[in-house]
């Protein structure tokens, strides 16, 4: 019954929109903007001949790849610039300059460098992907708490075990935070549907919806033991 009544207010929420996007569009006559059933019968053209899998997959493909490369660079980085403060301070003034720069200011730079293929969209999701990653990481290894460094200090323990049983237990939360921000840049692939307006907003709701399921996804690792005890202070 709680789930029930979690799950009605957004379905009625996405109820009165579609209403609302069927009324404009017909009481407007628009040529253009689609009807909700006209993007449903474009999903099914696209279900039927078997390319709307294809793209999906291959969008999935950029994505993981992209994704998960940032996350290999990022975590590794931002580990050892939070740890080591020496490094913090030669390379986050470079981060910090090359962090606020727009993902698609990059487009230019990645069909130059890797041309018009599968690597650009990768890169593309990877540089919009590992700072957000990064900082974070850095953030979480900034904030432990002194108590428990000189807990293990007390007890001898070495820099190796001190690292791998307290510091990455918990920089863990804010890792999984960066990993969902960067989530929120990382669909940036879309294919060219011509004047077919009926398929650009079925890719575009189908893009949400993976997006979506990736953010619930990135929401369950959050309930892991070692990333669930740090939040519940």
């Amino acid at each position: 019954m709680n789930r029930l009544k979690e799950t009605l207010p957004p379905l009625a929420v996405i109820a009165a929109l579609i209403a609302t996007w069927w009324i404009a569009v017909t009481a407007t006559h628009s040529l253009i903007f689609p009807t909700p059933w006209a993007v449903v019968t474009g999903t099914l053209e696209l279900l039927k001949d078997g390319s709307l899998w294809r793209h999906i997959g291959a969008s999935l493909m950029r994505v993981g790849a992209g994704f998960a490369l940032a996350v290999c660079v990022a975590v590794p980085l931002g580990l050892w610039m939070g740890w080591v403060r020496g490094v913090y301070g030669t390379l986050n003034p470079i981060f910090q300059i090359l962090r606020p720069i727009s993902p698609i200011a990059w487009i230019p730079i990645a069909i130059l460098w890797f041309g018009v293929g599968d690597a650009s969209p990768i890169y593309l999701i990877f540089i919009s992907s590992v700072f957000p990653m990064m900082v974070q990481t850095t953030v979480g290894v900034h904030t432990i708490e002194k108590r428990y460094l000189r807990a293990a200090e007390n007890f001898g323990v070495s820099r190796y075990t001190l690292f791998r049983q307290v510091v990455i237990p918990a920089v863990l939360p804010q890792v999984i935070v960066g990993m969902r921000i960067g989530l929120g840049y990382m669909i940036m692939d879309s294919r060219n549907a011509g004047n077919r307006y009926d398929l650009v907003i079925a890719g575009m709701i189908i893009i949400g919806l993976i997006g979506l399921s990736l953010d619930g996804a990135m929401r369950l690792l959050e309930g892991i033991r070692w990333v669930r005890w740090r939040y519940a202070h």
